[in-house]
């Protein structure tokens, strides 16, 4: 297995698909960065949120998540409340190569004000918008802004491909097109 460089994934986002819409470049310009990076992409945040009501919820339970205690929200922007979270989209759509792992991390900008990103890896032909949790430790309120990076994936090529994919095993998540609370 080999991490790839920024040519490869140009060239398998233009072969396969991989990620639409795609940015070649890394975009800055007084935005916070993404696009192709020196071994992965750095993806945005759509302007899709779903924050939870805790004000209504009693507690958690990932085997039995109730659609009602959720608020969904559109805009530009978002706040996170402090030591609180919300789930997040991509803007970008993907499609993983059967040879391919993707591992994704928060960017740095975030970080820096107490945001962490929280993603499982892109499985061998997963597809779909990614769901993401947007946990902010900080004691105060971060921004967090549509349409600007909110994360870098890394592409991992294997040697061979892999046995069973993620589409083989119809995975829960798979394509989907909206932001996805836990599920059974």
């Amino acid at each position: 297995m080999g991490v790839m460089p920024d040519c490869w994934i140009t060239e398998m986002a233009r072969k396969h698909c991989m990620i639409r819409p795609f940015a070649r470049n890394k975009i800055r310009s007084g935005r916070i960065s993404y696009g192709v990076s020196s071994y992965g992409y750095d993806f945005r945040l759509s302007n899709e949120f779903k924050v939870p009501a805790f004000g209504v919820a009693k507690r958690w339970d990932p085997k039995k998540m109730d659609h009602t205690l959720w608020i969904d929200q559109k805009g530009s922007s978002c706040w996170i409340p402090p030591n609180s979270y919300i789930l997040g989209r991509s803007l970008e759509y993907f499609r993983i190569p059967r040879d391919v792992l993707a591992i994704c991390q928060g960017k740095s900008t975030y970080a820096r004000c107490g945001v962490i990103v929280n993603v499982t890896p892109f499985e061998p032909e997963w597809e779909g918008y990614v769901t993401m949790s947007l946990v902010n430790a900080a004691p105060v309120s971060v921004r967090i802004y549509a349409g600007e990076g909110i994360a870098q994936v890394v592409f991992v090529k294997a040697e061979k491909e892999c046995v069973t994919s993620y589409a083989d095993r119809k995975g829960k998540y798979q394509a989907q097109k909206k932001i996805q609370i836990a599920r059974l």
